[in-house]
């Protein structure tokens, strides 16, 4: 009954005003920044993040879940009409939406991406609704041992998300906890890496660092592209809405099936809608009755890459509300916002806090209803987005870069530590450097401290606190494995392998 009453003031704050105008101008702007290559998710949210500065945290958060949403159907936009994702999770759809548009059916298409999106945003925010009375009981479960325990979990994770050098990405999840230390270490008055500079004193600033390296780096990396953003020639904006429509109910079973595995996979941290896109479109074809089509233009294809899409939001956010983990780089902003805001991930998030938490996943169903509504409206006009020159885009995007960065204290400190990132960050993807892995170091480097000293303290020194229950060993166990397991993996199968063959 608890639990239905919180629902309830949840639906009601949600569906208030300004809740339902901020969805509607959060996904607009979602939009917009998935649509255009090489803006996205993650700096979409950071150049809006400080703009929140004056809302309540609630309509904060609800706002910016709008954008979150927004760019996950937005990507698909310019990956349908120029064959040029807007975001890494909306590469499958280039592999059946761009083939389409070429033959003349574009605007089919569109409307079977906006569709199937806000079905998988209405699936994955029903089914965590559904979950989260389980969840908050696990939550609970959680202490401080626990949450360092869980951080350095997450740190070894960087093991997973590595896609070049080990050592590199190894090198920029130190680089992040090393920023992280920067100020007054936690429960002692002692200074660290301040150089007598004031502006030190209270650290970087999070968000600040995640405007410099998403906005500012990448405007740099466009800047060298010059012209317009798309570099495809035009498409026939052909088809109809009502057929694309037709084609995504006709499908309820890839629907369903689709939007399950973004949800799964969105609940693996590093993982994103760039891993369950594609397993999406994998199983969807090989289910198919007609698995020839695949690459031709199935329609098939996109019901299950964007149904998938959108269901990882839902997915994504239960690591990132539970134990402070991003499921990807913009959930990672997320937490950036919500820790601008004074709210930090965990278990206050499932008791003091969860109606913030309830409001959430309202607002995931909302966005269901508005992006259908607003993709079914922008289909015949939506390739213009893909055709705004970058000489246009860059100035726009650094002026609101640094706005932001200065709303956020009101001094330069902050403005010089976006330019400053701004320029590693575009160094960093220059040599390959993960940006994955030094948030993941930005954002639990200070969780693993803080509570390492806190459970120390309780332990009087000991680190025996780190083994006494089941679950502690079991979160133990879950590191070494990560950490051993893509070494000691390949070492024990040429072992068997050798064993089998005598």
């Amino acid at each position: 009954m608890a639990d239905l009453n919180v629902l309830i003031h949840a639906i009601e704050t949600v569906l208030s005003w300004p809740g339902i105008a901020l969805i509607a101008l959060g996904v607009v702007i979602g939009i917009i920044g998935g649509g255009l290559p090489g803006v996205g998710g993650a700096l979409t949210l950071a150049i809006a993040t400080p703009f929140t500065l004056q809302m309540g945290a609630v309509n904060a958060i609800i706002f910016l879940i709008g954008i979150y949403n927004g760019v996950m159907y937005g990507g698909s936009i310019s990956a349908i009409l120029f064959n040029v994702p807007g975001s890494a999770s909306a590469a499958a759809t280039t592999l059946e939406g761009y083939p389409m548009a070429r033959e003349g059916r574009a605007v089919d298409a569109l409307t079977i991406s906006a569709v199937s999106s806000s079905i998988g945003d209405f699936l994955g925010g029903v089914a965590v609704l559904a979950i989260l009375p389980v969840l908050v009981s696990v939550v609970l479960m959680f202490g401080t041992p626990e949450y360092f325990l869980v951080a350095v979990l997450g740190l070894s994770l960087i093991i997973i998300v590595s896609e070049g050098s080990f050592l590199k990405d190894v090198m920029a999840g130190g680089f992040g906890v090393m920023l992280a230390t920067v100020g007054v270490a936690p429960m002692l008055p002692v200074q660290r890496y301040t150089f007598g500079q004031l502006g030190l004193y209270n650290g970087i600033s999070f968000v600040a660092a995640l405007i410099g390296i998403f906005a500012v780096s990448e405007m740099l990396r466009l800047s060298k592209q010059g012209g317009a953003i798309s570099r495809g020639g035009a498409v026939d904006i052909g088809g109809s809405v009502r057929s694309g429509i037709q084609t995504v109910l006709a499908k309820p079973i890839t629907l369903v099936k689709s939007s399950v595995i973004g949800l799964l996979v969105g609940a693996v941290p590093g993982s994103g809608g760039s891993v369950s896109t594609f397993i999406a479109y994998g199983e969807a074809k090989r289910a198919s009755k007609n698995p020839e089509k695949f690459g031709d233009g199935s329609e098939e294809g996109i019901v299950a890459t964007e149904s998938s899409n959108n269901a990882t939001v839902s997915g994504s956010l239960i690591p990132t509300l539970t134990f402070g983990i991003p499921g990807s780089t913009t959930t990672a902003v997320l937490i950036g916002a919500l820790m601008l805001h004074g709210i930090r991930p965990g278990p206050a998030l499932f008791g003091a806090q969860i109606n913030l938490t309830y409001s959430i996943f309202v607002t995931l169903i909302v966005c269901s209803f508005v992006i259908l509504a607003l993709g079914l409206l922008v289909v015949r006009w939506a390739g213009y987005l893909t055709t705004v020159n970058t000489s246009v885009i860059i100035p726009i995007i650094i002026v609101l870069s640094i706005l932001g960065a200065f709303s956020l204290n009101s001094n330069y400190f902050d403005v010089f530590v976006v330019l400053t990132l701004g320029i590693i960050g575009y160094f960093m993807e220059s040599y390959d450097y993960s940006l994955v892995a030094f948030l993941l170091g930005l954002i639990l480097g200070p969780i693993a401290e803080e509570n390492l000293s806190r459970s120390l303290s309780l332990s009087n020194g000991s680190f025996d606190i780190f083994f006494t229950t089941p679950l502690r060993l079991l979160l133990v166990v879950a590191s070494v494995v990560i950490i051993v397991g893509p070494y000691l993996g390949p070492m024990l199968k040429k072992q068997f392998n050798s064993i089998t063959e005598a």
